[in-house]
């Protein structure tokens, strides 16, 4: 099955140390970003929007898929790397752990999951729905911790922050559904 495979990461989201991250929503930029893509008619070969089950990822994906006239499927698998162990951390320190996780793939970092196994578990359900063979092109939204574990994946190389993408979200990469082929690193959003 011949297709375009897109791993999105959520553009901007509404900070709040009271609220656990996974539900954060979008703030008035993000969802600014995601509309006015949406807009567009770049993803009209789309014909599946597979979300993570975080808010600010469904909320994305939800964006996109009412453009689209589309459902979205929430994967609950495909959350962010776990961080639960340290909960919100200040820019500066979250950084610097970041770091660490991205350079220790086989250690849990303050007790964080380990990179090793948050790129298991996204490769595992991206492969799961690819498994399907459904016709058109897939649009898998999520975030920037696993989106890049999965372009490592993907595009053959160790697990290494180098392969981050440049900004704080809403960045996309895009692959081939035959050979899972890397056809271009991290572009915004708005390049869609």
């Amino acid at each position: 099955m011949t297709g375009f495979v897109r791993y999105l990461t959520h553009p901007q989201v509404n900070i709040d140390p009271a609220i656990p991250v996974p539900s954060w929503g979008l703030s008035e930029i993000g969802r600014a970003r995601t509309e006015a893509v949406a807009a567009t008619r770049q993803l009209a070969r789309t014909t599946q929007i597979i979300s993570s089950g975080e808010r600010k990822a469904i909320e994305t994906a939800e964006i996109i898929a009412a453009k689209l006239k589309l459902e979205v499927e929430v994967r609950e698998a495909m959350h962010e790397n776990d961080r639960s162990a340290t909960g919100f951390l200040m820019p500066d320190e979250f950084q610097a752990v970041a770091d660490q996780f991205f350079a220790q793939p086989q250690i849990s970092v303050r007790g964080w999951e380990r990179a090793v196994d948050a790129q298991l578990r996204i490769v595992r359900e991206v492969e799961h729905v690819l498994a399907r063979n459904q016709p058109g092109d897939v649009l898998f939204v999520g975030h920037g911790g696993v989106g890049t574990l999965l372009y490592c994946h993907c595009s053959g190389v160790a697990i290494d922050r180098t392969h981050d993408q440049p900004g704080a979200g809403g960045y996309y990469f895009a692959f081939s559904r035959e050979d899972r082929r890397v056809q271009h690193s991290w572009r915004l959003l708005e390049d869609l």
